[in-house]
């Protein structure tokens, strides 16, 4: 019986196959957010899964670059998924606005390991190399659809006159920076982080 991928549609692959796939991405995410990527080997990534050999990873991905791409396309998707279930729960602006981070930070203690990850794949990564196309694409996407939401505020009254591309910015990189701070600080409280960073934009954003 064949798997189905994403958008529903048949894969191609048995569902032993895309199990033995998924298996393969979890542990190279956990290798990636542990050893950074450049040191992310075939060699560990085969041990963290539990395969005999790297052969088995050689098997299901064409190469390194196609096994990073579906370890970004997962963690972009996982990461999406749990943000935007937690952000359609909230009305207006200012309230979505708070749940954004108070949903990246919760991020941070459901999935652990995914944004470590992301983050040294986007740094170590250049940007013509091919696992990075999509997503690059992905992250410009997500952009724009801050700025357009940020724009949809002030058009609302809720939000004072500023750059929503500057302002969009500024979220993300806010964000960005909880991530690198968690990475590396033991006692970091996500979700202290979230109250102190939602009351600060909601400050700058508000009318």
């Amino acid at each position: 019986m064949q798997a189905k991928d994403g958008s529903g549609k048949q894969s191609g692959r048995t569902f032993t196959e895309a199990a033995r796939r998924a298996q393969i991405v979890e542990a190279a995410i956990e290798v990636i957010a542990e050893h950074g990527l450049p040191n992310a080997s075939f060699a560990k990534i085969a041990q963290e899964a539990g395969l005999s050999s790297t052969g088995m990873i050689s098997y299901h991905f064409r190469g390194k670059n196609d096994l990073i791409r579906e370890v970004a396309d997962e963690i972009v998707r996982v990461s999406s998924e749990f943000v935007v279930s937690k952000l359609r729960r909230e009305a207006g602006f200012t309230a979505p606005l708070r749940a954004y981070f108070a949903a990246n930070l919760a991020l941070l203690d459901e999935y652990p390991t995914h944004q470590r990850a992301l983050t040294s794949i986007v740094a170590n990564a250049r940007p013509d190399d091919p696992q990075t196309l999509g997503l690059i694409e992905k992250v410009t996407e997500i952009a724009r659809s801050q700025e357009e939401w940020l724009r949809e505020g002030q058009r609302a009254g809720e939000f004072r006159a500023f750059d929503p591309a500057i302002m969009a910015l500024a979220i993300r990189s806010a964000r960005d920076a909880a991530v690198a701070r968690a990475a590396d600080d033991p006692d970091f409280d996500a979700a202290a982080c979230a109250r102190e960073l939602a009351d600060l934009f909601e400050r700058a954003t508000r009318k």
